[in-house]
């Protein structure tokens, strides 16, 4: 194991993102335990099959976004060993893009479903659009990924090189 590279992230930066963290995830609970429960009672005089499928895809959004913060929260800590920039980032950045791709997916079919209602064309069309920047966020993470690649690698060489020269010194 490589050894811990000093980080120019102030420790107080993480500890305020990790609260956001901490916040977001009880917020998604609540959504979770009471929020969707309520939603599906007001879905009561609506076919049961669009009350299922929006409640369902609501629950698995919710169920992505604390994915991508637990994900966040291992990257951080990271940050705080000074191993960020090692294999070891590489799984949370690859599901962050796929719980990102995740969602984007479903925000098409929360659109597709409210299209099928009474719903203005404009509000489904905006939905289109938030399902389009989930899917350039992911893009935009794996093009992070790839750097992050690169940086590993770049790191790995300049060890090499580093071990070289020691023994010819």
């Amino acid at each position: 194991m490589p050894a811990p590279v000093p980080t120019s992230v102030p420790r107080s930066l993480v500890v305020i993102l990790r609260t956001m963290l901490v916040l977001a995830a009880t917020g998604s609970l609540v959504v979770l335990a009471v929020i969707l429960p309520l939603l599906w009672i007001d879905l009561e005089p609506a076919p049961l099959e669009v009350a299922v499928s929006l409640v369902v895809v609501l629950a698995l959004g919710v169920v992505s976004l604390q994915v991508i913060g637990v994900c966040i929260w291992r990257l951080l800590t990271l940050v705080l060993r000074g191993r960020i920039f090692s294999r070891e980032a590489f799984r949370s950045v690859d599901v962050i893009t796929g719980a990102m791709a995740c969602g984007g997916v479903l925000l098409v079919a929360f659109g597709v479903i409210l299209s099928g209602g009474t719903t203005a064309p404009g509000l489904v069309l905006l939905v289109g659009g938030v399902a389009l920047l989930a899917f350039a966020a992911a893009l935009t993470v794996n093009v992070a990924r790839r750097l992050l690649a690169q940086a590993v690698d770049r790191d790995a060489q300049a060890r090499r090189l580093e071990d070289e020269l020691s023994d010819v010194i």
